[in-house]
């Protein structure tokens, strides 16, 4: 199978790189600290989707800016080496146009930019949660981040480890490459679905990228 494309989009977390480890202490202290149960904490869905509307989900309003807050500080303390690139994620950058490609994440610029800088990847082009005022499953996201590169939605491959990315990359009109690395094969519903960026090579040419299945 190949894919033709103009710009790859690339979700973060689970996706380029993994910092499941460290999101779950940084989750599970914040929900002791503020006094939720491990029933309510169990209930809802945290990755892929923004911290604002997780803490939304499981407090008071009038808590929620300072949870905010908090849960942000835990996590950038906790980046020193609980970030480790994905198989395939460092050779595949490698190889794209700096203006080809993006990360599209429901993190927090400040959040995002520590994670990955703490395994080398600089995007020239990030979306992040401060960007947006709907984030995933909503498509804006990915739609904003097609229009700083000035390329056709329908002409953008969104990689994604998770359902709500994937729900806002169809939602986008583009077409979506799902990454089993934190749900399996068959809880996403993507175009291609994959292991991970290692089984995928890319070709940059005049006409634009194509993307294969390594044989």
């Amino acid at each position: 199978m190949k894919i033709h494309a103009e710009a790859l989009l690339f979700d973060n977390d689970g996706t380029l790189v993994s910092s499941l480890a460290s999101v779950n202490r940084c989750w599970t202290r914040w929900a002791h600290e503020y006094g939720i149960t491990a029933e309510d904490f169990a209930a809802i869905e945290l990755h892929g989707r923004p911290a604002v509307e997780i803490a939304a989900d499981l407090l008071p309003a009038d808590l929620v800016p300072e949870a905010l807050a908090r849960i942000e500080q835990l996590e950038v303390e906790d980046v020193p080496g609980g970030v480790v690139p994905l198989p395939g994620t460092l050779g595949l950058l490698a190889s794209l146009p700096a203006e080809r490609w993006a990360v599209v994440t429901s993190a927090t610029r400040r959040l995002a930019a520590a994670r990955l800088d703490e395994v080398g990847i600089r995007p020239k082009t990030m979306i992040c949660a401060d960007d947006v005022d709907r984030g995933k499953p909503d498509p804006e996201p990915y739609l904003l981040a097609a229009r700083e590169l000035g390329v056709d939605p329908a002409r953008c491959v969104v990689f994604e480890d998770a359902p709500a990315g994937l729900q806002a990359g169809r939602a986008a009109g583009m077409t979506t490459v799902a990454l089993a690395t934190t749900h399996r094969a068959g809880e996403l519903d993507a175009d291609l679905v994959v292991a991970d960026l290692s089984a995928l090579s890319v070709l940059v040419t005049d006409k634009g990228i194509e993307i294969s299945v390594r044989g």
